[in-house]
């Protein structure tokens, strides 16, 4: 028998430690992913908008956008190869913008980029205020969803 060639043990442990961190990482996913829901129910129910797009792919990055004034189908380009750093970028934009609705200033737009779910979970707490007018009051767009948005235009008859 060939030294050098790896035997039946090898492959088992090899396999085992895969499985394992598989397990590992779609755990952490998945808490995170629950975290990060609870965390943008918070916010929305906050700012206007149902709680429940929180718990929805893609449909809440659509939304964290639109409440920064952002068009929502940008949230669409996460599909697209290196398309997600282009939604990173303008949910900066949108997080800052909804920030000056809640009397934030620019170092919340770091905590937004890193810890997200901190960030929303902050301002959905009781004690923030969050008041849309100042963000039109400095010079951006309204938001597109929730409080301080335009009102849908009528539908026709």
């Amino acid at each position: 028998m060939d030294p050098t060639a790896p035997d039946a043990r090898f492959w088992i442990a090899f396999v085992a430690v895969m499985v394992i961190s598989l397990a590992i990482g779609l755990t952490l996913a998945l808490a995170l992913y629950i975290v990060n829901a609870f965390a943008l129910m918070s916010l929305f129910r906050k700012v206007g908008v149902a709680p429940w797009i929180g718990w929805v792919p893609y449909y809440n990055t659509w939304t964290v956008l639109e409440l920064g004034g952002q068009p929502g189908p940008l949230a669409l380009l996460s599909l697209a190869p290196y398309g997600s750093y282009a939604v990173l970028v303008f949910l900066a934009i949108a997080h800052h913008r909804t920030g000056i609705g809640f009397r934030k200033d620019t170092g919340w737009v770091v905590l937004a980029i890193f810890l997200p779910f901190v960030w929303a979970f902050l301002l959905g707490r009781d004690d923030e205020v969050y008041r849309p007018e100042l963000i039109t009051a400095a010079g951006y767009p309204p938001p597109k969803v929730g409080f301080g948005a335009p009102p849908a235009a009528p539908a026709a008859a």
